[in-house]
């Protein structure tokens, strides 16, 4: 007889298994390496963020897990199986930067030819509503706008009432009160049991919304852990200060990693702010307007790729 505290213990070990994973997985377009022996999980009910730099290798990840591309070396593995396989693709929703749609279907039309590839999909209502689209379902979608075509794209992804979701940067073209909405929605579908693996360059965004972040540089992961465990680890502090300083002098200062103009002030990205401080006041000694804060993600995020970009190069 199963006890009460041995099925909670099953139900927490089911949440959190690897339902999604790369080993070892490589991938190369000719002299380009894409990826370079890439160990990735994700576990069931999570939002995992995948950050990197243009060309990173974030979507070529995201392929290899929608089976779209084969890896050049290594394995794939979606819930225990092949993501090619019929029944692993039908526990499997997407959303994809390149993805295209019929521009003469209306939004509705477009959900119910969706749903028809999914042996149970959501309700055309329920679709409708997650991706907040009751106003326009008459809509034909070429004549939508780009965050209006965002959302439909968004709600396409969800009509399978899929297991596992690939977002890769579904909030592009939004407005802040759109972005906003999905971000509700993705939050509600984690409440659900849902797992995300998202892709994204707002870094409030991963922020906001993921338990863990996982950082690709140059096809490889750099770093891993909860947004606070990156933070932590790499953000250092972050100066706000008026000067007449230039730009370039403030930026060879030993310890700043980043630097940037927000109007008539510097934000200055520092691993410690009191040396920094002293050098800013002896160059300057009207320096004013001074504020240090904790740094955010963003620096985090910042601070490890510039590190491992210069180390490319060096």
């Amino acid at each position: 007889m199963i006890t009460a505290v041995q099925e909670a213990k099953k139900r927490s070990e089911a949440k959190h298994a690897v339902i999604a994973s790369l080993h070892k997985a490589s991938k190369n377009f000719g002299d380009v390496h894409a990826l370079r022996e890439v160990d990735f999980s994700v576990r069931a009910g999570e939002l995992v963020a995948l950050l990197g730099p243009n060309g990173a290798g974030k979507t070529t990840a995201v392929k290899l897990f929608l089976g779209l591309a084969k890896p050049t070396g290594g394995s794939v593995n979606v819930f225990g199986g092949n993501p090619i396989e019929p029944e692993v693709r039908m526990r499997i929703g997407a959303m994809l930067q390149v993805a295209k749609v019929p521009e003469t279907l209306r939004v509705r039309e477009h959900i119910d030819l969706f749903s028809s590839y999914y042996p149970k999909p959501l309700p055309l209502a329920e679709t409708l509503a997650l991706g907040g689209l009751q106003e326009i379902k008459n809509r034909v979608f070429g004549e939508l706008s780009g965050g209006q075509k965002q959302r439909v794209l968004f709600a396409l992804a969800l009509c399978g009432d899929p297991d596992i979701l690939f977002l890769d940067e579904p909030t592009v073209g939004l407005d802040v009160e759109s972005r906003r909405l999905l971000w509700d929605e993705i939050r509600k579908l984690i409440a659900r049991g849902k797992t995300i693996l998202l892709t994204t360059h707002y870094l409030e965004e991963a922020d906001a919304l993921a338990d863990r972040v996982v950082v690709i540089n140059h096809g490889k992961i750099i770093a891993e852990g909860t947004p606070a465990q990156i933070k932590a680890s790499t953000a250092g502090r972050r100066i706000r200060c008026v000067s007449s300083l230039a730009i370039e002098t403030v930026r060879a200062l030993p310890g700043v990693i980043e630097v940037r103009r927000d109007r008539d002030a510097f934000e200055i990205h520092v691993a410690e702010a009191e040396p920094i401080l002293r050098d800013l006041f002896m160059l300057d000694p009207r320096l004013s307007g001074l504020d240090v804060s904790s740094a955010g993600l963003e620096e985090a995020f910042l601070a490890l790729t510039k590190d491992r970009s210069n180390a490319a190069h060096v």
